[in-house]
């Protein structure tokens, strides 16, 4: 008898397909609603490998319900903040996730946040669709350039760095806080400058946050955050909305603290602060880093080998515990 292996939601046909050339027939959550927390605590009983997604939260509560058979957690994300990886771990059980095969398409994201937010492109865009009457004219939507400007990079991993070099093709400077100094041969390739959070803010241009969301980073931008930034200075979140506090940045926009912001994730996601909603200034979109057909069926694919090596008792691909 195969391994049981639950699919907590609707994941690309190349994962599913992948588990099935393995000789696995995955147990999928085939309705067309996401699954409620009551419906997964039952859906997940007697599984030996679960494949998530970061919209279920994995706890003590989920792993109980699970059983003491439960053998991994394959995430399919890069993060992995809504599993407890501690809980996971005192109970023998394996988590992984699906870092790499997104590190562009993400990088994609938040430079074209850069571009959106610094450009007036998405405001651009509403006056069109508005029919709104408009001319060309010399001062007609100005917004700034960032040539000879500052990116400052929070967290200066591989999505970190391939946003810095897309920002360094188009003619910025780059600097950096990180928990350790990056390859020598990568800051030589970009000349970026390891600064201190605070020295980092105060002196960027545009703010890049691109660090794990875990208890130490929860609120590491906010309202003091803000003070130091520059009032032309804009911010991007591509990583996870808890990063940024969300009411202070509604705070420093309504203050006129910072210029505008990007955003691509959200606090309290798929809810959006109001004072965000109408604010020409601010650039929001539906949590798209990784919405690529090819990065999803990627990320898919990573995780059923994941779950396959897990399910033959062998170490994963890309282990987190």
């Amino acid at each position: 008898m195969s391994a049981r292996i639950v699919v907590t939601g609707k994941i690309p046909s190349a994962g599913l397909n992948a588990l099935h050339d393995a000789g696995l027939s995955p147990i999928t959550w085939d309705h067309e609603h996401q699954i409620t927390r009551a419906e997964l605590l039952e859906f997940v009983k007697g599984a030996e490998v679960l494949i998530t997604l970061l919209t279920e939260k994995v706890d003590d509560e989920l792993l109980d319900a699970a059983g003491s058979q439960l053998k991994g957690v394959c995430n399919v994300a890069v993060g992995y903040n809504n599993i407890d990886v501690a809980a996971c771990t005192r109970r023998n059980v394996r988590v992984t996730n699906t870092p790499g095969v997104l590190t562009d398409a993400t990088a994609d994201i938040a430079f074209g946040l850069v571009l959106m937010v610094t450009r007036r492109l998405g405001e651009g865009e509403r006056v069109i669709r508005s029919n709104q009457p408009w001319q060309w004219g010399m001062n007609f939507m100005l917004g700034v350039g960032i040539q000879n400007r500052q990116l400052g990079i929070i967290g200066m991993g591989a999505i970190g760095v391939a946003t810095a070099r897309r920002a360094k093709a188009f003619g910025m400077s780059i600097a950096y806080f990180s928990r350790s100094p990056i390859d020598k041969k990568i800051a030589e390739e970009l000349n970026a400058t390891q600064l201190s959070l605070d020295d980092l803010l105060a002196s960027s241009d545009v703010v890049s946050v691109h660090c794990p969301s875990n208890d130490a980073t929860h609120h590491l931008i906010g309202a003091a955050q803000f003070k130091m930034m520059k009032q032309t200075a804009f911010l991007i979140n591509t990583a996870r909305g808890p990063i940024v506090n969300e009411q202070q940045l509604v705070d420093a926009l309504d203050a006129g603290e910072i210029a505008g912001a990007g955003l691509d994730v959200f606090e309290f996601e798929p809810k959006v602060n109001a004072g965000l909603l109408t604010r020409e200034n601010v650039v929001l979109i539906p949590h798209l880093g990784s919405a690529t057909q090819e990065t999803r069926a990627a990320m898919a694919t990573l995780a059923a080998s994941n779950a396959i090596a897990i399910s033959n008792s062998q170490k994963p691909p890309t282990p987190v515990n």
